[in-house]
């Protein structure tokens, strides 16, 4: 302890304490030791470090480069310096004002159906396909999981092994990751009112068949990049109940299908004979409940697709004098 800061200890006690305080309030979990190796990181205070252009002072190491700049302005509040399989990262904390929000560019309500198949199906006729980044580095996952596991324990050469597979498990991460913020950030900026679909991703992994591919393509983390993306641009995102019917009804005449199995990728509607693609169908779908269950909580279309906040998970009845609140 007296060789590194006396934050490391402070600030680890401090985070027990929350850990302890969010797991009472029954927002967590009970609290783990953190492994050795695994996660690294420490914070520090303002008074213990300091950031000048493209560097930053830790105590007990001096001067340390950085790869970029600082690029907010304001009163700096903490770091927190972190690794990331053999990469380290510092977090600064600004007390800054809030950053100013670029208006969509109003192209309207959009429906968007999550897939494995495809990442999302646009209800505009827009595919986008996803990474697969697990998929296409598997073999390479399995061969360096193989090799790692013949290391003998505490060795140098497992040490090289382990860290080889944890910067494949980083790749396959990052490319993930950078799939999602593309169609996160394209969907907020073109469009006011985004519809989909609340979906249960820890039920639906439990189907040993598409467990992998459901987690390859990151259903939770797309959710929570749409919502804050939404709040910076002023857009509204319209969950739909997870047991809406958005692939078996039909987009032109309303009918439900009863049984619709995973296989079946177009159908006919038995009423008005239009065939439809399953996941087109659900965007549109999806789209057409954006649009009417915002209407039914503002009052109409004409009273502006702008709202205090970006998620709506159902409509809400407005009285006279209330405001609306979204959560």
């Amino acid at each position: 302890m007296l060789e590194v800061s006396k934050n490391a200890p402070q600030m680890a006690i401090i985070q027990l304490g929350q850990a302890f305080r969010n797991f009472f309030a029954g927002r967590a979990k009970y609290p783990t030791f953190r492994r050795k190796g695994v996660d690294d990181r420490f914070t520090l205070t303002n008074d213990q470090f300091q950031v000048a252009g493209r560097r930053i002072r830790i105590p007990n190491l001096g001067w340390v480069p950085m790869r970029e700049e600082l690029r907010f302005s304001g009163k700096i509040v903490s770091a927190t310096v972190s690794r990331q399989v053999d990469r380290w990262f510092a977090s600064i904390t600004v007390d800054t004002e809030d950053p100013p929000r670029h208006a969509a560019e109003h192209q309207g309500t959009v429906g968007v159906d999550l897939g494995v198949l495809n990442l999302a199906t646009l209800s505009t006729g827009e595919r986008v396909p996803g990474p697969k980044a697990l998929r296409r580095e598997l073999g390479r996952l399995r061969r360096l999981s193989r090799s790692l596991a013949r290391k003998r324990m505490g060795s140098k050469n497992r040490a090289k092994a382990k860290n080889k597979l944890a910067r494949l498990h980083a790749r396959i991460a990052n490319i993930r990751q950078d799939s999602l913020h593309q169609l996160t950030s394209d969907l907020t900026r073109r469009f006011d009112v985004i519809g989909i679909e609340d979906l249960n991703a820890r039920g639906m992994v439990r189907n040993h068949r598409l467990a992998r591919s459901i987690a390859d393509m990151g259903f939770r983390e797309f959710r929570r990049q749409l919502d804050y993306k939404a709040v910076r641009r002023g857009a509204l995102v319209a969950v739909a109940d997870r047991f809406f019917p958005s692939s078996k009804l039909c987009s032109v005449c309303g009918v439900v299908q009863e049984e619709m199995p995973l296989s079946v990728r177009l159908w006919t509607c038995p009423r008005c004979n239009t065939t439809h693609d399953r996941d087109l169908n659900a965007a549109i779908n999806l789209a057409q409940h954006a649009v009417s269950s915002t209407a039914a909580a503002c009052g109409g279309e004409g009273s502006g697709s702008r709202h205090p906040a970006a998620v709506k998970p159902a409509p809400l009845k407005q009285e006279v004098g209330a405001k609306a609140t979204f959560a």
